[in-house]
């Protein structure tokens, strides 16, 4: 069976994103001591799409799937995405293995954040590197769990239901 061609995999990939069904997150490269990571982060922006897609049908075949990570960082990132609405939105990621999920720039204000679907997310060398490297004003961790609390300075872990509005 032949492949497809790489050009044909970005097409595919920009029509997607036009019917706005994935999102092509963009790499935020700037001139700093580490090899950046160039290349987009692609997400399902319907998560419900995604699970039908990968024969998901329950709550715990999803808890189960290996993709259950990535599928709550798609989630949480169009959350996350829909209610800061900042001018521009870019993910970080070094060939060293440092990554940021979401940089978020508004005005001269940049804010990171970090997708963990764990019970109490820690502070990851990974992060520490992001504030220095980045120099990011704050640093959330948005999580599914139900308390706010800090984690170091600048950096705090924040439950995804204390972002949505509440009805």
């Amino acid at each position: 069976m032949k492949g497809i061609s790489q050009p044909t995999v970005r097409r595919y990939l920009d029509v997607l994103t036009q019917a706005f069904m994935v999102r092509q997150l963009q790499p935020w490269h700037a001139n700093m001591t580490k090899r950046q990571v160039k290349a987009p982060k692609v997400y399902f922006r319907d998560v419900g799409l995604l699970h039908a897609l990968m024969v998901i049908r329950t709550l715990e075949e999803l808890l189960n799937h290996p993709h259950s990570g990535a599928s709550w960082e798609g989630f949480a990132l169009e959350q996350v995405l829909r209610l800061a609405q900042p001018d521009e939105a870019w993910f970080w990621a070094t060939h060293q293995g440092a990554e940021l999920e979401l940089l978020l720039l508004r005005g001269r204000q940049r804010v990171g954040v970090e997708f963990k679907r764990a019970d109490a997310p820690r502070v990851t060398p990974s992060m520490r590197i992001a504030m220095t490297e980045l120099q990011l004003d704050a640093l959330y961790v948005v999580y599914p769990g139900l308390h706010r609390y800090p984690l170091e300075a600048g950096m705090e872990a924040v439950p995804l239901g204390h972002l949505l509005p509440q009805s």
